[in-house]
């Protein structure tokens, strides 16, 4: 049984994940890459970078979240199962579902929204005129 650096039970879940979706350890292909970004000089000296590659589904994934290999090796699982399930269950990641809510926001409104949502400011503009108090002409 692997160390991935993590508790027995986390251990115990993703290896029950795996073989739920019929991932084998021997089908792996595991590298250990150098680091790179910040970290300084450590984290570009030591390979603590892990890449999988999943040859059945042609699958690659790079994981370098931690400065320590053994949680890189238990991430980058992580992220495999979660692609396999991506493909497997046809469902969006949090990841697709994070850029494509990011997308959406950034997206121009149309013509029929902008000019909807300035008639809103206007109705709302003049009900607080209403509320202000009245003006006393000078004499």
């Amino acid at each position: 049984m692997p160390n991935y650096a993590v508790s027995k039970a986390k251990e115990e879940r993703l290896l029950a994940r795996m073989k739920r979706l019929g991932i084998k350890e021997s089908e792996l292909e595991e590298k250990f890459i150098l680091g790179a970004g910040s970290g300084g000089q450590k984290q570009n000296k030591t390979a603590s970078c892990v890449q999988l590659i999943y040859p059945p589904r042609n699958i690659e994934v790079k994981c370098q979240r931690s400065r320590s290999q053994a949680l890189n090796r238990y991430h980058a699982r992580c992220e495999l199962c979660d692609r396999l399930e991506e493909i497997i269950e046809g469902k969006k990641s949090a990841r697709q579902q994070k850029t494509e809510k990011i997308r959406r926001q950034k997206r121009r409104r149309s013509r029929r929204q902008k000019a909807r949502m300035l008639e809103e400011k206007k109705k709302q503009s003049k009900k607080k005129q209403l509320r202000r108090k009245p003006k006393i002409p000078d004499e």
